[in-house]
């Protein structure tokens, strides 16, 4: 007779042993699926395709933003501030009002020389008057010709006295005139260095008012090598040059602008030359001051074949490619390069037009290597969909 107390482990072992025999046949299944041929593991990398394209021939330096035209404001007569009709940092066209003078002492001025002018006037009119009669008593031989000649000189003088009293008029004008200080162009106003109540003189030599700078357009000055010159001739004889900036930061983009000016020497203590590009700016993304990365386009080599960037590698025999093969089996291949433009490498020798290879994973190939392509966006999917593991339970 058998013990009913074997018999009710046996119970109990048996579906333990089963439902472990399941679990043990899924993970291998898994596993299997995610071995390569002969056992071993695909590697998971990103891949690019080898293809044919124009490679612009760049040249890439640091450069400043600064505005095309900056003006600093000063007063063109002595006077207290009156009224500020700006604010500060906002924009303003050519021709706004933007501070006013007291005019009070140049509207006397104005006055006063209108007055004169008036009075030179009235004996310009007696002068003529008197010259004119004496001119016909002359002709009758009732004067002396030396009295005709008194007479006829004092008109003349008084015509030049309004003459001048006349332009001590326009002066008087174009003084109160500056009373008001406008804007000579269009721009973005800086700070105000005086305000409603201060003095300010003429033509300060050690202070300005404000400053105007143009922000659209704008442009980018940099400097090249002298040995770069002959090529940057050579692209600006042949039509116009573009250059291709990018700001500083996270997120900053690329802007295209076109090459206006090459300076007229060289400088000797550098060995580089000046060069300024011209950006529309319509968007004011650049402002003056910014440091940003210049890219100037000086040719292009068309129709010749490239590799997507972080497709070279060095290694110990140089540097090689890892090219992805049908069977998703990785050959480690040496590779003769030539120059690199926005990323992309111009091939001389070792690849082939429509080849995959790696661009992303390499550390962890070696030849024979089976890989899974993957793209960013599957991995980041592939992450977020990959439940966490539990954390493990505390006993007391």
């Amino acid at each position: 007779m058998k013990s009913p107390r074997l018999s009710l482990a046996s119970t109990f072992v048996l579906p333990a042993v089963l439902a472990a025999s399941v679990l043990l046949g899924t993970a291998c299944s898994k596993t299997e699926g995610q071995m390569g041929k002969g056992g071993a593991q695909a590697v998971p990398v990103q891949a690019g395709t080898v293809s044919r394209q124009t490679l612009p021939l760049l040249h890439v330096s640091v450069g400043l933003i600064q505005a095309e035209r900056s003006v600093a404001l000063k007063s063109q007569v002595d006077g207290v501030i009156k009224e500020v009709r700006f604010k500060e940092g906002s924009a303003v066209a050519a021709g706004e009002l933007l501070l006013s003078l007291d005019n009070r002492p140049f509207v006397n001025a104005l006055q006063i020389a209108r007055a004169d002018l008036s009075n030179a006037r009235a004996e310009a009119e007696r002068a003529a008057d008197d010259a004119e009669r004496y001119e016909r008593l002359g002709n009758t031989q009732n004067v002396s010709a030396e009295q005709l000649k008194q007479f006829t000189t004092k008109r003349d003088t008084s015509l030049a006295l309004v003459a001048a009293k006349r332009a001590a008029v326009a002066n008087a004008e174009l003084q109160l005139s500056y009373t008001e200080i406008r804007a000579p162009i269009s721009g973005v106003a800086g700070q105000l260095n005086a305000h409603e109540g201060a003095l300010v003189k003429a033509n300060d030599s050690g202070n300005s008012l404000l400053t105007i700078n143009q922000i659209s357009p704008i442009e980018v000055a940099y400097s090249v090598p002298d040995r770069i010159l002959p090529s940057v001739r050579k692209a600006m004889a042949l039509g116009p040059v573009t250059v291709r900036i990018t700001p500083q930061g996270e997120g900053a983009t690329s802007i295209k602008g076109q090459l206006s000016f090459i300076d007229n020497a060289v400088d000797s203590t550098t060995g580089s030359i000046l060069l300024k590009a011209e950006f529309a700016n319509a968007d004011t993304s650049l402002w003056p001051g910014q440091f940003v990365q210049v890219e100037t386009e000086l040719g292009a080599d068309k129709d010749v074949l490239v590799a997507p960037p972080g497709t070279l590698q060095i290694g110990q025999q140089g540097t090689q490619a890892y090219v992805i093969g049908e069977d998703k089996t990785i050959e480690v291949r040496p590779i003769k390069a030539g120059r690199i433009s926005g990323g992309f490498t111009l091939i001389l020798e070792g690849l082939k037009e429509g080849e995959r290879v790696v661009t992303d994973g390499h550390l962890r190939l070696t030849p024979k290597s089976k890989v899974e392509i993957r793209t960013l966006e599957n991995a980041a999917a592939g992450a977020a969909a990959t439940p966490a593991a539990p954390a493990p339970s505390r006993k007391p």
